[in-house]
């Protein structure tokens, strides 16, 4: 009886230290030193494209400047092409970014660009000429609530990348 006694206690010992070592190791994710990471739109990948529906992978790079890996738990995007919204959502997928590194993070988009079809067709009559893009939202990083990195970015894409030959 006494040995199980002293066993529950180590037990809980063990998981009390294990809690508090996991705890500071959030501090880092929320301390002062944390530096924001930069997430630019890398690439727009066509999956189908009929004519209700359009299927693309959008991957997000995300640079992490931190001298400690980056729990990414999601992603809150809207994407414009010039001035059409291309795709907005959510996601809640993982990906953790080792320091002061990067990688990839992959989106799947299903949308319907018919009512601006006349308009993207002649966005694509010249596919060397860029189109610029337009990223907004929020990266939401770090654990248990963590925090929201605001994302604000523009740039351009070249459509002759996009379409296989």
């Amino acid at each position: 009886m006494l040995c199980q006694e002293r066993t529950i206690k180590i037990f809980r010992m063990m998981a009390l230290l294990s809690l508090l070592s996991a705890l500071s190791g959030c501090s880092t994710w929320l301390g002062s030193d944390f530096k924001n990471p930069q997430v630019e739109l890398a690439k727009v990948e066509i999956i189908k494209a009929r004519l209700l529906e359009q299927q693309f992978m959008l991957r997000f790079r995300i640079d992490n400047p931190n001298d400690h890996s980056l729990p990414v738990r999601g992603m809150r995007y809207n994407v414009h092409l010039n001035d059409v919204q291309l795709a907005s959502g959510e996601t809640g997928g993982w990906l953790t970014v080792p320091a002061n590194s990067f990688d990839y993070y992959e989106v799947p988009v299903n949308t319907n660009l018919w009512r601006h079809m006349k308009y993207i067709v002649r966005l694509l009559e010249k596919p060397d000429r860029p189109i610029a893009y337009r990223l907004d939202g929020e990266l939401k990083v770090g654990m248990w609530g963590g925090r929201r990195v605001h994302i604000s970015q523009n740039g351009e894409i070249i459509p002759g990348t996009l379409i296989p030959e």
